[in-house]
């Protein structure tokens, strides 16, 4: 099947698109999408769900609120509330925000005076502008539902890498919304997630497993746990975390946090 024109279609089928770095590009630059488009999800996937995810990131990373003056970073911005919300944060609290994106999506965000750099490009690679902007390292990053596309585009070892050495003392990284195929294959072999399916297409069948297709472009138990020792192999604490239960993907989904001590 060939690949609509992002930059152009009306109308896209989210879950059926290979989505990466450049194909979000193409995203942001589409005039027939709203911001939640642009960033690769179905208006009712994230519409008023923002307030509580945000709330979900802040108390996995606590020094956002209790501390000022940290360096704070944004990876895979997006366009949507999610990073407006943070500007918002870090100029009630001091914090200096760097925020990376492609060019096409950071034009979408305000420039805030003092509390705003912006670095365009594909993270890892921007490793070397984002230290520049960065030079004493940062106190927060936070890279919301995008670890699943960088695992397309790069090594995730590489990833876990470039956060490490990007941590100052005490900062955390917090890779959230991270789709885990593992979870979700022990949810749908589960009561619980037997019932969810049910309902959800209204037949009296159970949901298929999978459990002999490829995982080829997939996040798995596995991964998460090579990237949580490479983490800890390079130094600091690592934790796999669930999010909160009001949020709308969350017994499918984890979050990994990275904290150097």
């Amino acid at each position: 099947m060939a690949m609509p024109d992002l930059s152009r279609s009306p109308d896209l089928d989210f879950a059926a698109l290979d989505l990466n770095f450049e194909a979000f590009r193409e995203l942001a630059r589409n005039p027939h999408l709203d911001a939640h488009g642009k960033i690769g999800f179905p208006t009712a996937y994230r519409e008023g769900y923002e307030p509580a995810i945000f709330e979900d990131i802040v108390a996995k990373l606590p020094r956002l609120r209790s501390d000022r003056g940290l360096t704070v970073a944004d990876i895979g911005a997006g366009c949507a509330a999610l990073p407006r919300m943070l500007i918002d944060l870090c100029a009630e609290q001091g914090h200096r925000l760097v925020l990376v994106d492609s060019a096409e999506m950071l034009a979408m965000l305000p420039d805030v005076e003092g509390v705003t750099h912006k670095v365009a490009g594909a993270f890892p690679a921007c490793g070397p502008a984002l230290r520049e902007a960065a030079p004493d390292g940062v106190d927060a990053l936070i890279c919301y539902s995008v670890l699943h596309y960088m695992f397309v585009d790069t090594n995730v070892f590489d990833v876990v890498d470039a956060t490490v050495d990007l941590l100052a003392p005490r900062g955390r990284a917090l890779y959230g919304d991270i789709p885990n195929l593992s979870k979700r294959r022990r949810l749908f072999a589960s009561p619980t997630g037997k019932a969810v399916h049910r309902a959800y297409t209204g037949r009296d069948e159970d949901p298929p497993l999978d459990l002999d297709q490829p995982l080829r472009g997939k996040i798995d138990d596995g991964v998460l746990s090579g990237m949580i020792h490479r983490a800890q192999t390079a130094g600091c604490d690592a934790y796999l975390l669930p999010q909160n239960e009001g949020l709308p993907m969350a017994n499918r989904r984890d979050d990994l946090l990275i904290a150097r001590p």
